[in-house]
């Protein structure tokens, strides 16, 4: 079985582009913290290059930027290229099946820049039970 499950920030915003046949990629890096402390008392950190393709790059390319954090579940995928002085490189990339947004929403945050304002009630706002109750 070939499956990653991480939580992490996004070290940079994503890059999203498309292939020369019209396919949707997303790529990006999330950082993640690992559960201990080195010897020198630092907690470390891992960093995972993370691809994405068609509908689910497109909605992390623009909902997601440097600094948010994620879940993702994917899969580990190994492979070499050679770059233009012909030295071939090994990477490992997370293929990312399913993402969650875990960095909250905030009205003064462009994070959901395509919603309407009125989407967003700040608690001063208050809520009316009777028209926001779902049930």
């Amino acid at each position: 079985m070939n499956k990653a499950e991480l939580i992490g920030n996004l070290t940079r915003d994503p890059e999203l582009t498309e292939t020369v046949s019209g396919v949707s990629v997303c790529r990006f890096s999330i950082a993640v913290n690992r559960n201990y402390y080195g010897s020198d008392g630092e907690r470390k950190t891992d960093y995972f290059n993370c691809v994405a393709w068609r509908g689910l790059g497109e909605t992390i390319g623009r909902y997601c930027k440097k600094g948010h954090k994620v879940g993702i579940t994917g899969n580990i995928e190994t492979r070499t290229y050679e770059d233009n002085k012909g030295v071939k490189h090994n990477t490992v990339d997370i293929i990312v099946q399913d993402v969650d947004f875990l960095t909250p929403k905030s009205d003064d945050d462009d994070y959901y820049a395509d919603e309407p304002r009125s989407a967003h009630k700040s608690e001063s706002q208050g809520y009316n039970i009777d028209d926001d109750c779902p049930f």
